[in-house]
């Protein structure tokens, strides 16, 4: 009798997870696509599973119930994305996690050092949607722990110098290579790999003879990817703002490290008037990773991510010394400028140096017939629409104003003309 009521009792649990797992393919099949696109959806199948892959917006990876979209999106849902961010600690980091985790993203972190320094993170997910695992970016076996459950990973490690431990080789080319090689061992869906725009094999030097290592690193990386992860997506980013204390442009050029101890004078290169940039905001590359996760046509792909308009270097440091209320000079680099930066190359200071000036002046050019990030289905927003509440907490007075035209927002910045990118035989995208 006992045996009859437990045969009975598993065909029961059987057809009530028949039927569950009935209702969850209805409603994955049935939902709106985030946005629409007339691109066709392809079918592809990874090493590891025996199932065909839809990859539209909205596909069903699996038949396991612990793999299904539940919810109607937000925090506190599950999207079906368990992605694991390497660089989460980083300005770009921060805010991909955030954008992953408002879709309802399962997000493991991998992260070296204190665990303190993970705070901000924890709180931009619902309680248990963010993890943390230790690695070492020369122990495989932690970085296989940290991706082994995952069907995404993204790639956000870099360094602007190099130390005693870690070479630009190391970071950019072996860590890079080897986090795309277990991935595709432990048969990660997609791989998003961070590179730099104007990587090159030969970049030009600007400062000293000898190009940019960064640059150099970042181009071999994209190599070492590529053999390990054919499908992998590759971001080439410009110069990233939004944090006047983290970014990649706010923070290099009013850093002290850069300018002297008051803003009385501001050195550039040829005093800026030979640079041209087309800074990103971070809120557009982040959200362009989650599009290319959901865009099926992103696979394989190499994306370059810059901002809609180029501006001289110039332009672009006269508009945030306006809007800061500050009067300085610019002008052209001097002896002790130079003195400054070998000396913190000499001994790996990380924020001011020869290699840093390099990449920090080579002005921004295009591949033709790379995709941007438009795309993806994203406009970029423009330099002077977003900088504002950054360059507001960096005015001498701080937020606190006195005089009426201190609220006024000055004129933006004016782009450069596709007459002058021809003479300065710049690609014009």
């Amino acid at each position: 009798m006992s045996t009859v009521a437990l045969q009975t009792g598993k065909r029961s649990l059987v057809n009530i997870r028949s039927l569950v797992l009935h209702i969850d393919c209805a409603y994955a099949s049935t939902d709106v696509p985030v946005r629409s696109s007339t691109k066709p959806t392809t079918s592809v199948t990874y090493v590891g599973d025996n199932l065909p892959i839809n990859m539209g917006l909205n596909e069903v990876k699996s038949l396991r119930l612990t793999d299904m979209r539940r919810g109607g999106g937000g925090r506190s849902s599950f999207s079906g994305i368990v992605a694991t961010v390497f660089g989460a600690q980083g300005f770009v980091g921060g805010a991909t996690v955030n954008r992953l985790a408002k879709e309802g993203s399962q997000i493991i972190v991998p992260y070296r050092g204190d665990t303190y320094h993970l705070r901000e993170l924890r709180v931009l997910g619902d309680l248990g949607q963010i993890l943390f695992s230790p690695i070492n970016g020369k122990d495989e076996a932690s970085i296989r722990r940290a991706l082994q459950h995952s069907n995404v990973v993204i790639n956000l490690i870099g360094r602007s110098s190099e130390t005693r431990n870690y070479s630009f080789d190391d970071v950019h080319v072996k860590l890079a290579g080897t986090i795309a090689r277990l991935a595709r061992e432990c048969g990660v869906q997609r791989l998003i790999h961070f590179s730099a725009l104007n990587a090159s094999p030969n970049p030009p030097a600007i400062i000293v003879r000898k190009p940019s290592k960064f640059l150099q690193s970042k181009y071999a990386g994209e190599l070492a990817v590529r053999e390990e992860f054919p499908d992998a997506t590759i971001f080439r980013p410009s110069a990233i703002y939004g944090n006047q204390h983290s970014d990649g442009f706010i923070a290099y050029h009013f850093s002290r490290w850069v300018r002297p101890m008051s803003y009385l004078r501001l050195p550039l290169y040829a005093s800026g008037e030979k640079t041209v940039k087309a800074p990103i905001f971070v809120n557009d590359v982040s959200n362009a990773i989650y599009a290319a996760i959901r865009e099926p046509m992103s696979v394989g792909e190499t994306y370059e991510i810059y901002g809609p308009e180029r501006y001289k270097l110039r332009e672009l440091i006269e508009y945030c010394l306006r809007y800061m209320r500050r009067k300085s000079i610019i002008t052209p680099l001097t002896p002790d400028v130079f003195v400054k930066a070998i000396a913190n190359y000499t001994f790996h200071k990380s924020l001011y140096n020869i290699d840093r000036m390099q990449c920090a002046y080579v002005s921004d050019s295009f591949t033709p017939g790379l995709p941007t990030i438009r795309d993806l289905g994203i406009e970029p927003i423009k330099f002077s629409d977003a900088i504002g509440h950054m360059m507001a907490s960096m005015r001498k007075s701080g937020r606190y104003v006195e005089n009426p035209e201190d609220f006024l927002i000055p004129d933006p910045p004016k782009p450069v003309t596709q007459e002058y990118e021809l003479s300065q035989n710049l690609s014009f995208p």
